[in-house]
């Protein structure tokens, strides 16, 4: 059953409840009073008939016998209008009868008073007179006059509520339709769909979260089609190359040097290399690769990684600065996988900054403001030509390169800060950058102290 059914018949079922208790409620309301009206109008009477009939009852050895002897005595009592009254039995046996009029009637249209001793009723005693009928007859009219007007007022209201609750109901079940159709266009592969949002109530919002997931699963798509494409495209350089030589060797009948299977080494390995960097990086993904973490002594590490490229820094001229802020330079992370990463930001640091250029690695305690121990920072800031702020968003993205032909001449596959990125996340750090054209470039890294 749908929602927009399940939501009408609710507050059908609401509606009609509601409208059964108020007519019940008035019914009783109106009857209760009118009984009271009705029992006010003559209660004293009765009440003093009642109490003569009770003492003769205490007074005979709790027995009705002879109690039509009390006739002139009551007649007395009672002064005024006209009045008839009845004395019946628990068993509905007439005990005493004064007046002119019928028997049914008075007991219809009469005030009725049960008697009681010790918790017994011993008998009844009903009376009347032309205002006390007066008055009964307004006590059994008035409901049913009154029934008769809510049962048409109550159809015509049941049918207004309908109306609006049908109108409502497809009025808060609209955005749900929409969504559901958004959902199965999106069920048939057409990726990045948007909903309408129509409102900004739970279902604007539950519109919103879809449209932030469509774009999401749009974005992923486009990156594996990306990926896909381009390890394609990494692959098929070497194997071409690969394939060339073999068909080459194949087709000449002299004999192979060694020598010339080089190049198929040098293919072989960058083949390698492809292979271990996409299985490094998606175990970094997958938060699944392997690490060995202890206290680790940051500037120690990153001056050995500088020690490493030592040799490009003297082929450019380039200087280098190493500077420690504050006493915090301990992270417990895992040192092999983090020298990985400072390496291949010093490397892309060297390879960007022209020659006599400077590089400053800056180490220092950034505090997180909430009570906990921190993060260390790591500066590694380059004086090279900088980058275009477009590229800023997709640098850590896997194969994006900056400059295609330049990377593609210097052996890069687009991987290393992707890889990088991946290893700072597995040890809850972060990674980003700052660059602007003519102002060098800044990448950043945050790692937790401990």
């Amino acid at each position: 059953m749908k929602v927009r059914r399940k939501l009408f018949l609710a507050m059908t079922f609401f509606i009609a409840c509601l409208i059964l208790v108020f007519c019940l409620i008035t019914q009783l309301v109106v009857r209760e009073s009118l009984n009271a009206v009705v029992d006010s109008a003559r209660g004293g009477e009765v009440d003093r008939l009642a109490g003569q009939f009770v003492r003769y009852y205490d007074n005979n050895r709790q027995s009705w016998e002879g109690v039509q002897q009390l006739d002139d005595a009551l007649s007395r009592s009672i002064t005024g209008t006209p009045a008839s009254f009845l004395l019946v039995s628990p068993q509905d046996q007439i005990l005493f009868q004064k007046g002119e009029e019928a028997v049914p009637l008075i007991k219809r249209l009469g005030i009725r008073q049960p008697m009681e001793r010790n918790g017994k009723t011993i008998a009844v005693i009903y009376y009347y007179d032309s205002e006390v009928a007066a008055l009964s007859k307004l006590r059994i009219g008035l409901p049913i006059s009154i029934l008769f007007l809510l049962i048409p007022s109550a159809v015509l209201f049941i049918g207004i509520s309908l109306g609006v609750a049908w109108w409502l109901s497809q009025r808060f079940t609209a955005p749900l339709r929409q969504l559901i159709a958004a959902i199965d266009r999106m069920g048939r592969g057409e990726f990045g769909v948007q909903a309408a949002i129509s409102t900004r109530d739970e279902y604007g919002q539950v519109a919103q979260a879809f449209n932030e997931m469509s774009r999401l699963i749009q974005s992923l798509e486009e990156h594996r089609r990306n990926l896909v494409a381009d390890v394609a495209h990494e692959l098929r350089t070497p194997i071409t190359i690969i394939r060339g030589k073999l068909d080459l060797v194949q087709q000449s009948s002299r004999r192979v040097e060694p020598e010339s299977l080089l190049p198929l080494q040098d293919e072989l390995i960058r083949l390698t290399r492809l292979v271990d960097d996409l299985h490094l990086l998606s175990l970094a993904e997958a938060k699944k690769l392997p690490m060995d973490r202890e206290a680790t002594d940051l500037p120690k590490l990153l001056n050995r990684v500088v020690e490493r490229v030592s040799h490009d820094f003297d082929q450019k001229r380039i200087r280098i600065h190493v500077t420690e802020e504050g006493g915090i330079s301990l992270a417990y992370v895992d040192p092999n996988r983090m020298a990985q990463v400072f390496l291949n930001l010093i490397v892309n640091a060297v390879r960007h900054t022209p020659t006599e250029g400077l590089i400053t690695i800056t180490i220092r305690e950034e505090a997180t403001g909430q009570g906990d121990s921190g993060y260390v920072r790591i500066d590694i800031a380059d004086t090279g030509p900088g980058m275009d702020p477009n590229h800023l968003p997709y640098l850590f993205d896997r194969f994006y390169r900056t400059d295609q032909a330049q990377v593609q001449s210097n052996g890069g596959m687009g991987l290393g800060l992707a890889i990088a990125k991946g290893i700072v996340t597995a040890h809850d750090g972060t990674i980003h950058v700052e660059s602007e054209l003519g102002q060098g470039t800044v990448f950043i890294v945050r790692l937790p102290i401990s």
